[in-house]
């Protein structure tokens, strides 16, 4: 097929989410799970299959380890249907969390296990990059290798920081190289000033998602403002990826940015109301 002109860079993982009625109390003591299961994970693994749930192609790259859960990973995405997967094995683990979940949208994510670093970025990659009109650049190693690539390549830059205070400096080579930063609430108390300022370091549109209280976005023209859509949540993960993907189709159709909010809120409902990333990954 031809080159996706979306590249997505970024992690994909193998995750066990625990359903609890709450997260552990911080003592020694022994709680029931209400259920549990193995999915697909990774912040750039779902924004890629919600892409191709919507019909938008694109190239993920992405590093696995040469782990059974690497297998597994490589696997899952073959359900991003159109989706063009570059996955570099790297010789170790596979990036794989542990998720403790409750019904309140609470959670707790653990890392058991991260990709080892990898020499340089992906040959295939770099090449895919160079030849994109938007490129992605999800918090990663992968992303920050494939970052001056991106950057010279003319291309539109998208990144999504998650829970980002403003000052972490991991954070920092991706809030200012992207011309679209999205991020959440969780890590601020001012998320408006937080948009602001990201506005004035040369972001040309800034997206917090609130949750429950939907989304509000920040550009040259002003402030936009979406509620959520309402939903039967069954799991909170990869909502986020959902909302992004829902917003980003909808302005490569060329859609104003409040529509784009409202796309993207759309978007994160076929997440809330499935246990995986995606409902491409198999029935709830």
């Amino acid at each position: 097929m031809n080159a996706p002109r979306t590249v997505v860079a970024g992690p994909a993982a193998w995750n066990t989410l625990v359903r609890l009625d709450q997260l552990p109390a911080p003592r020694p003591h022994t709680v029931f799970a209400r259920g549990a299961v193995r999915t697909l994970g990774g912040t750039s693994a779902g924004k890629v299959l919600h892409l191709a749930d919507l019909g938008v192609a694109s190239t993920l790259a992405t590093d696995v380890g040469t782990d059974p859960e690497g297998d597994l990973i490589l696997a899952a995405l073959e359900r991003a249907r159109g989706a063009e997967i570059l996955g570099r094995r790297v010789t170790g683990p596979s990036e794989q969390h542990l998720n403790l979940m409750t019904d309140a949208g609470e959670r707790l994510s653990i890392y058991l296990a991260t990709t080892a670093a990898s020499p340089g970025p992906d040959a295939a990659a770099v090449a895919r990059v160079a030849a994109a009109e938007h490129v992605v650049l999800d918090l990663s190693a992968v992303g920050l290798s494939l970052l001056p690539a991106a950057a010279a390549s003319g291309a539109t830059l998208w990144t999504d920081l998650h829970d980002y205070d403003g000052v972490a400096e991991f954070h920092r080579p991706f809030a200012d190289a992207c011309a679209y930063v999205f991020l959440n609430d969780d890590g601020t108390d001012d998320h408006r000033a937080l948009m602001t300022s990201l506005l004035e370091r040369g972001a040309s549109t800034v997206v917090c998602t609130l949750g429950a209280r939907g989304a509000v976005a920040r550009t040259a023209e002003g402030w936009f403002e979406c509620p959520a859509e309402p939903v039967d949540v069954v799991d909170t993960n990869g909502a986020g990826d959902a909302f992004f993907a829902g917003f980003f189709a909808a302005h490569l159709d060329g859609a104003g940015t409040a529509e784009c909010l409202r796309a993207g809120a759309r978007q994160a409902t076929r997440a809330l109301g499935s246990r995986h990333l995606s409902p491409l990954l198999g029935p709830n």
